[in-house]
């Protein structure tokens, strides 16, 4: 439990805000935000866990404090200013004027920003998928002969580069043509900026053992890289949270505060599931999360040009979980009845 209480406390905040600023029907939304952004993002808090169990304690604790930061404040309400701004060709104090006193008019905006936002996010998610499918280390497999087949292909260089592009073209093929260049520009984005982060974590990472100075400046450097990528990966999962929110309210800031609810939560469940060793004990989790993933990056490409219901994403994340569960549970007994 004392892995939620900073979320507690900040859920008690949040929602005193939104009570403040829009009365008890405020404070009622945003709470629903909340419990949707966390019921949506636990294959995001998976694969989170993934990357901070192998960070220090100390950067663990600053994806939780500074990490909320950069996910309410700079996610889920500037970056989408900045999209807004960049689409329309206005500048930050019209748009932000605009999301403050104009909400349906900043929505609209926002809506049509979709396609750059799919796109970019697609990608990304595409090459954390595939990070995890084509690593020639793993040896643990959910689905078997199957897996390990998949898993041969990164021996191939760029593989997943390759095949990130050629979805991102057959995309750009699907899509309207006053759309196209928003999908290639995004998808390019997506692809580069992970190159860019994976690349720099590892050039960062150090295999010595020494503590002298100069080691451990490279080993925070790395976590810095980490860091980002935890943001990144934050941030691919955000974007459709908040142009999904708007069904829900107009008020941009209800919508901050109650994703940022839940996004206070996603970062405590991804602590707790390191520090309790979650991953380890059911052994497919991971893979359920990298799986929906990538179900979730198809589903992004394919949203840029046929609509696809929030909901019906949020089920078939939450079913790739539940499954590898199960089978991690019958994993373990199995082991245990041949031990």
């Amino acid at each position: 439990m004392r892995y939620f209480y900073i979320s507690i406390f900040f859920t008690i905040v949040c929602l005193i805000a939104a009570f403040i600023f829009g009365g008890l029907e405020g404070a009622v939304l945003a709470l629903i935000l909340g419990v949707l952004e966390v019921s949506l993002s636990f294959d995001n808090a998976v694969v989170n866990a993934s990357v901070l169990k192998r960070m220090s304690p100390v950067w663990q604790q600053r994806f939780l404090t500074w990490g909320i930061i950069v996910a309410v404040f700079g996610m889920r309400l500037l970056f989408p200013i900045l999209i807004v701004a960049f689409a329309t060709g206005l500048d930050l104090s019209s748009v932000t004027n605009m999301a403050l006193h104009a909400p349906e008019q900043y929505a609209k905006h926002l809506q049509e920003a979709h396609t750059f936002i799919a796109a970019f996010g697609g990608t990304f998610l595409l090459l954390v998928a595939f990070s995890f499918l084509f690593d020639e280390a793993r040896d643990t497999y959910w689905l078997g002969r199957l897996e390990q087949k998949v898993q041969a292909l990164g021996k191939i260089d760029a593989v997943a580069s390759t095949l990130s592009l050629m979805l991102l073209l057959i995309t750009y093929t699907f899509v309207e043509e006053s759309h196209q260049h928003d999908v290639l520009f995004g998808g390019v984005w997506g692809i580069f900026l992970y190159g860019l982060v994976s690349s720099l974590d590892r050039f960062f990472q150090v295999e010595s053992e020494d503590e002298d100075a100069e080691v451990m400046d490279t080993i925070k450097q790395g976590g810095v890289m980490a860091f980002l990528y935890l943001e990144l990966l934050d941030a691919s999962f955000s974007f459709d949270g908040v142009i999904g929110a708007f069904a829900i309210t107009r008020d941009i800031v209800i919508i901050m505060l109650g994703l940022g609810i839940g996004a206070m939560f996603v970062r405590s469940l991804t602590v707790f599931l390191v520090n309790k060793g979650t991953l380890d004990e059911y052994v497919f989790l991971e893979h359920g999360a990298h799986y929906a993933i990538g179900a979730l990056a198809l589903i992004m490409l394919i949203s840029t040009h046929t609509p696809i219901p929030e909901v019906f994403t949020g089920l078939i994340g939450a079913a790739f979980i539940a499954l590898s569960v199960l089978s991690s549970i019958r994993f373990k007994k199995k082991e245990a009845a041949n031990s």
